[in-house]
């Protein structure tokens, strides 16, 4: 009897181990859903609890209050959007800037929320910076072509043309101000991008 019970022991030690991580990762998803739809300050623990299915406690317990849950979720959003922006075409100026409107279609409107607000916690700040670091790669990855040979100041300037070409707020710009339907933004992009890569 005694040996049943401790080979029992660490399964219900793992499957109390999977329940927390499957709690875990609803309480997340509850962050990520309120944090693209509402400012970071509207969003309370209350509602995440809620949403979630768990006790305030639950989450504060988990997460150590609202900034800790946000870091987490954006972590797990910051890979994501990666993974997503990971699968741009390199050298390929078009498929290049479908895969980043892709991206900005589904959750620039939120990410210029987030930029807006970025001033008002470390964690927020934190947020926008890893947003700005991932776009800065994906600019380096796909147009390495256009900034190949190109060395110091040059180079730091070409990626800087290029960084602030497929901003989220040219998108922006271009997409909701100027009215552009999706495949006119494609083409604006383009051929914005087409001198600094030198393709026809």
């Amino acid at each position: 009897m005694k040996i049943e019970r401790q080979a029992r022991r660490p399964y219900r030690m793992s499957s109390r181990a999977q329940a927390a991580e499957k709690t875990a990762e609803r309480i997340v998803d509850a962050a990520v859903d309120l944090f693209w739809q509402h400012p970071a300050d509207d969003i309370s623990l209350d509602e995440v609890a809620r949403q979630a299915g768990v006790t305030v406690q639950t989450v504060i317990r988990r997460f150590g209050g609202k900034y800790g849950l946000l870091a987490a979720a954006a972590e797990r959003e910051t890979e994501r959007v990666s993974r997503q922006r990971g699968e741009a075409p390199v050298g390929d100026i078009s498929g290049a800037v479908r895969n980043l409107l892709d991206h900005y279609e589904e959750l620039g409107l939120p990410v210029l929320r987030l930029l807006a607000q970025e001033d008002r916690s470390a964690a927020l700040r934190e947020l926008a910076d890893r947003g700005r670091a991932v776009h800065a790669q994906w600019c380096e990855r796909v147009f390495a072509a256009a900034l190949a040979g190109l060395g110091g100041t040059e180079r730091a300037r070409r990626l800087a043309q290029l960084v602030a070409v497929t901003d989220v707020v040219v998108w922006k710009l271009l997409r909701h101000e100027r009215g552009l339907s999706r495949r006119q933004t494609e083409l604006a992009l383009v051929e914005l991008l087409q001198p600094l890569t030198g393709d026809a």
